[in-house]
């Protein structure tokens, strides 16, 4: 089996490469570092020329206005047409739980137009959502940055290890297309303001977190549910705390 991961150098991409690798599965890897740029669509017949399947996690640090919707169209646009082309037989992409309750914000607005391409382009697909990564809660505390401390909404999240996230990405890259949705979440359940404490007090920062429900999640205010999973739920392994100590460890 032959398979292309698309945003290969990323956080979640460079842990899928190896776990198909330790599957004995013929990885291509691709991302801008290795030549291959979706957006322009240069290099990207190349790679995916005889992949079985493809694998999207690519991803954009632009969030304001437009600029992550212009990513996203043309960067699956050209990944579905290379992938026709080259009869793909199953093509896998991430995005993240919530996303249809978060479009009034300029990215997951983007992510959602990501993810109606794939469904409309009528070829074999899953989709998998997932939960905050572990790895980027630092950032989420970030945005409620207020002065010397933070303002974080009570909302629930059930955040989740990356590493997590590429297993339950090669498990459903080898199996079938599911024609939908599956989703991915952490096995424990906190409230923002609650995991920024944590992730504070491990890394001996003494800023207060005031709860404020006012506070907007890139621009959208939140209720409990908005950022957990509803449908064919999956979980991962990893503790957040376990995967403090490990992280403060290394």
């Amino acid at each position: 089996m032959k398979i292309t991961v698309m945003g290969a150098s990323g956080l979640v991409g460079t842990q899928l490469v190896e776990k198909l690798r330790q599957m004995d599965i013929e990885v291509v890897p691709a991302s801008l570092s290795f030549g291959v740029n979706s957006v322009t669509g240069e290099g990207l017949t190349a790679v995916i020329s005889g992949a079985d399947a493809v694998i999207d996690v690519t991803n954009t640090a632009l969030f304001g206005d437009d600029s992550a919707l212009a990513f996203f169209k043309s960067s699956t646009r050209n990944l579905l047409n290379a992938s026709a082309d080259a009869g793909v037989r199953h093509y896998l992409a991430l995005s993240v739980v919530g996303t249809p309750r978060l479009v009034e914000s300029d990215y997951f607005r983007a992510k959602m137009v990501q993810e109606n391409l794939i469904r409309a382009a009528r070829r074999p697909f899953t989709i998998l959502h997932s939960t905050q990564f572990f790895e980027f809660i630092s950032g989420v505390i970030n945005l409620g940055a207020d002065g010397n401390g933070f303002r974080l909404p009570t909302a629930s999240v059930k955040p989740i290890a990356a590493d997590n996230v590429a297993e339950m990405l090669a498990e459903l890259a080898v199996g079938a297309a599911r024609n939908d949705t599956v989703e991915i979440s952490g096995p424990e359940r906190f409230g923002l303001d609650e995991i920024a404490r944590m992730y504070l007090t491990a890394n001996e920062d003494t800023r207060q977190v005031i709860s404020d429900d006012s506070v907007p999640y890139y621009g959208v205010e939140l209720n409990d549910d908005t950022l957990l999973p509803l449908n064919d739920r999956r979980i991962g392994s990893m503790r957040y705390g376990d995967w403090l100590y490990r992280s403060m460890a290394s």
